[in-house]
C-alpha cells in the first residue's frame, strides 16, 4: 500500500505555455513526466508506473507467441550500411563516432541487427518459424519534436521480428501478431482501429497500422461504416461516375490560346469548364538511394516522374514516392523545359516521351485511374499560352502506367462497401509489417531447406510504442469527458485511466486526517483492498478535502473511495469516474464493490 504523503508526486495547478495537447498538458499536470529537453522526458513515479503496466501487459501477450532478447542501442555503422538504411535513414538518425574514430549510430530500430544475429545462428528450416521480440529505448533525431511524448527523440519500444521459411510462414506469423495486438490493446482500455498503411521507410509488401482517433494525432485516417479503414497515405476510393465533354471539331487534340491562363482554376474559367474535366500535370524528380543498385543500373541516380491527375484532385506524394521508388522533389525551372520542352504552366501529355517500363530509362509518366477511360481532356499543349482540347489518354499518349497516386476526400464512397467515407485524425500506436527479403536478402542471411538448398528467410517487424499507449489513453478520456461536460471550463481537466494501465486502481481519500474516526476507517480500508490484490493509493495528507479530490482527479485514478462525514452511517462514497457515478457504499463492502466494478472495466 502506497501512502500519499510520502510519495513524490509534484502536480501543478497549471500546464506550462507550450504544451498543446490534452495529454501533454495533463502529463505535466499530474507530475507524471518532466522535460528535460527538446523531445527528452524523464518519466517520474506515476508515470513509470503506469509505463511498467503497459510493458508487463505486452510482455505477456507477446510470451505468448515469441521470446524476449535484449540488443544494443549504440550499433556500429557497418551493419546499417549492408541494408543500406546507413545513407537513406538521413539526419533522422543520431550519429556519432568513437574515440577511434569509428561510425555509429543510436539505434532507431532493429531490423539490421535482428537479421545479423539469425544470419550467424540460423541454419536450416527445422529452426522456422522464430519470433524474436524485445521491448527497449529508442532514438529519433525528430526535426520538430512536439505534443509531449507523441514526437519525441528518445522512446520506448516493443519491438517483433519474424523469420520464416515462405510467404506461408509469414502470413502466419503476421496473423499472430495482429491478434496478439488487439489484445494487447482491448487490455489497456483503448478504443483503436486497424488500418491499411504504407510501409515507408521500413520496406516491404504490406502493413497495418493500429490507430486511435484523437485531435492530437498527426495521421489522418479514412473510414466509413462497412468498416473499411486505411491511412490516408494509402486509403482509395470509389468515385461517382463523370459525363465527359462532347468533343470539338473532329475530336482529336485542338489547339486554344490560353494568354495568361496557368492554373486549372484560371483555365476553367477562361474555356468555362470545370475541373472535373482537366488534367493537371505535376513533374517531380525522384532520387534514387546509392544502395539500390538494381534500380541505378536501369534509370539512373536521378529521375523524371510525371503525373497527370484529373484537375480537381491532389496528388499523395506517398503513393507516388512508392512506385517511383525513391524521394521526390519538385521539378525545377530548367529541369521542366528539359522534360516538356515547354514553361511551367502550359505542361500537357503530347509529345512527352515515356518510359516504357517502370524499370527502363527514361520519363516515368504515371496516369491516375481516376482519368483512366476519360475523354475530351483539357490539359497543358507544351506550349506557352496554349492548351489541347479533347485529349483522351490511352489514345493520344501513353502513359508508362496506370496508377493510384491522388488523395480520397471525405464524402468519397469507400471500396467494400461504397459507404460515405469520414477522414479524421488518429494516433498510431502500433505498427505491423511484411517486410519480405528486404534486410534478409541484401544481409546475406539463408537457411537450408528440405532439399539441402539455400534459401532466403522471409520476415517480418513489428512495433508497439509503449508511451503512445498512454498518451493515446488519455486523449481518447480526456475527449470523452470533454463532451461530457461542453459547458464546463474545467472540462479539460478531467480524464481517468483505463485501471489496467492506470498507476493506481483507486484512490482512497480520508477528507479529515485529524478525526481519528475518519483515520483508522481509512487506513482499515486502504489495506483491506491492498490485501486483496487492488492498487490502491491512501491519501492521508494533511490537506483540505477539495484539493485532495481534485489531484485525485489529475492523476487519472479512475476510482476514488472517500471517507468523510457519512462515516457516521457506516458508509463512504464510491465514485466510478470511468462512468461518472457515485455511489454510498457500506464499509463493510468497499473491497468488493471494488472488486465488482473493476471486472466490468
Amino acid at each position: 500500500m502506497h501512502r500519499w504523503s510520502q510519495l513524490f508526486i509534484p502536480t501543478l495547478r497549471e500546464a506550462p505555455a507550450d504544451a498543446e495537447v490534452a495529454s501533454h498538458k495533463l502529463l505535466l499536470r499530474a507530475g507524471y513526466i518532466r522535460q528535460l529537453g527538446a523531445g527528452i522526458y524523464s518519466h517520474l513515479f506515476l508515470g513509470t508506473r503506469a509505463i511498467n503496466k503497459i510493458v508487463a501487459i505486452v510482455r505477456e501477450e507477446m510470451d505468448t507467441i515469441g521470446q524476449e532478447m535484449h540488443l544494443p542501442a549504440l550499433n556500429p555503422m557497418e551493419v546499417w550500411a549492408e541494408s543500406g538504411r546507413w545513407a537513406s535513414m538521413g539526419d533522422t538518425m543520431f550519429r556519432l563516432k568513437d574515440r577511434k574514430g569509428a561510425e555509429l549510430c543510436l539505434a532507431m530500430t532493429h531490423e539490421e541487427i535482428m537479421t545479423s544475429i539469425a544470419r550467424s545462428e540460423l541454419r536450416s528450416y527445422k529452426q522456422l518459424p522464430q519470433i524474436w521480440y524485445q521491448i527497449q529505448t529508442k532514438f529519433r533525431d525528430e526535426p520538430r519534436p512536439k505534443s509531449g511524448l507523441l514526437r519525441v527523440r528518445q522512446f520506448l519500444m516493443k519491438d517483433a521480428y519474424s523469420f520464416d521459411i515462405d510467404e506461408a510462414g509469414l502470413d502466419a506469423s503476421y496473423a499472430k501478431h495482429e491478434a496478439v495486438y488487439r489484445r494487447i490493446f482491448t487490455r489497456c482500455g483503448l478504443e483503436f482501429l486497424v488500418v491499411e498503411a504504407d510501409s515507408g521507410a521500413m520496406g516491404g509488401t504490406g502493413s497495418q497500422e493500429f490507430m486511435v482517433s484523437t485531435d492530437a494525432g498527426e495521421d489522418l485516417i479514412a473510414s466509413s461504416s462497412s468498416g473499411y479503414a486505411a491511412n490516408v497515405e494509402k486509403a482509395t476510393s470509389k468515385l461517382a461516375p463523370v459525363a465527359d465533354l462532347a468533343p470539338t471539331g473532329d475530336g482529336l487534340p485542338e489547339l486554344v490560346h490560353t494568354p495568361n491562363q496557368k492554373t486549372i482554376d484560371e483555365v476553367g474559367a477562361f474555356l468555362g469548364v470545370e475541373r472535373v474535366y482537366q488534367m493537371k500535370t505535376m513533374a517531380y524528380m525522384v532520387e534514387h538511394a546509392d544502395s539500390d543498385e538494381k534500380q541505378i543500373k536501369t534509370v539512373g541516380k536521378t529521375r523524371a516522374v510525371v503525373v497527370f491527375l484529373r484537375g480537381d484532385h491532389q496528388l499523395n506524394e506517398t503513393k507516388l514516392a512508392a512506385i517511383a521508388g525513391g524521394e521526390l522533389r519538385p521539378m525545377q525551372a530548367e529541369e521542366i523545359v528539359a522534360t516538356f520542352n515547354a514553361p511551367a504552366g502550359f505542361l500537357g501529355p503530347i509529345g512527352l516521351t515515356a518510359a516504357p517500363h517502370p524499370k527502363k530509362p527514361g520519363t516515368l509518366v504515371i496516369l491516375d485511374k481516376a482519368l483512366e477511360g476519360r475523354t475530351n481532356l483539357i490539359a497543358g499543349a507544351n506550349k506557352e499560352e496554349y492548351h489541347l482540347r479533347n485529349v483522351t489518354p490511352m489514345r493520344d499518349f501513353k502513359p508508362t502506367l496506370v496508377a493510384d497516386v491522388r488523395s480520397v476526400n471525405e464524402g468519397e464512397l469507400d471500396p467494400i462497401g461504397g459507404q460515405p467515407l469520414r477522414i479524421a485524425k488518429a494516433v498510431e500506436i502500433g505498427h505491423i509489417f511484411k517486410l519480405g527479403y528486404k534486410y534478409s536478402k541484401s544481409m546475406g542471411a539463408s537457411v537450408l531447406n528440405r532439399d539441402g538448398k539455400e534459401m532466403t528467410p522471409i520476415m517480418g517487424s513489428y512495433g508497439i510504442g509503449i508511451e503512445r499507449i498512454l498518451t493515446a489513453a488519455i486523449e481518447q478520456s480526456a475527449a470523452k469527458f470533454a463532451a461530457q461536460s461542453a459547458n464546463d471550463p474545467k472540462a479539460s481537466d478531467a480524464y481517468a485511466l483505463p485501471p489496467s494501465i492506470a498507476p493506481f486502481q483507486v484512490v482512497v481519500t480520508i477528507t479529515n486526517v485529524r478525526e481519528p474516526a475518519l483515520l483508522a476507517a481509512g487506513e482499515e480500508i486502504a489495506l483491506a483492498l491492498d490485501q486483496a490484490g487492488i492498487d490502491v493509493l491512501l491519501d492521508d495528507r494533511d490537506e483540505r478535502a477539495g484539493v485532495k479530490f481534485k489531484d485525485a482527479e489529475l492523476i487519472g485514478v479512475p476510482f476514488r473511495i472517500a471517507v468523510g462525514k457519512k462515516l457516521a452511517e457506516g458508509k463512504v462514497e464510491l465514485l466510478d469516474r470511468l462512468a461518472n457515478r457515485t455511489t454510498d457504499i457500506p464499509v463493510g463492502e468497499a473491497v468488493q464493490q471494488m472488486q465488482t466494478a473493476l471486472s466490468l472495466n
